[in-house]
């Protein structure tokens, strides 16, 4: 097992990509290097970027990583909502990745928070 593997957010992102890649094998072939595209690097983004933060020293480095992490998360939500908008994704497919993207986000965000090093409380 990968380091990164220890961790949900990676492990709810993995399944994430999956799921994206799946929603968009459907999409129209004009689409290939449109939205099906965008939201491939997104999802892909989010998920690589805890892996590699999670090898790189000191959780300051780590920590901006994972705000990467969030920020791919963020243009995924975006690029799924326009998808379902332009009926590439049928109601039910944008609400269950919508959901399985925001459980994603809420995970990095907390490992993210986890990473803070508590500051020293000057003595008085």
């Amino acid at each position: 097992m990968m380091p990164y593997e220890r961790f949900s957010a990676w492990q709810i992102s993995h399944r994430l990509v999956l799921q994206v890649y799946r929603a968009t094998r459907r999409f129209p072939s004009d689409e290939r290097y449109g939205l099906s595209a965008q939201a491939r690097r997104a999802a892909f983004s989010a998920a690589a970027s805890i892996a590699e933060g999670s090898a790189r020293r000191g959780s300051r480095e780590f920590r901006r990583y994972l705000d990467i992490s969030l920020g791919s998360l963020s243009e995924l939500s975006y690029t799924l909502r326009l998808a379902h908008e332009l009926d590439l994704l049928t109601d039910g497919e944008w609400r269950d990745l919508n959901e399985l993207r925001d459980h994603a986000g809420r995970l990095t965000w907390r490992l993210s928070q986890s990473l803070r090093v508590a500051k020293p409380r000057a003595e008085p």
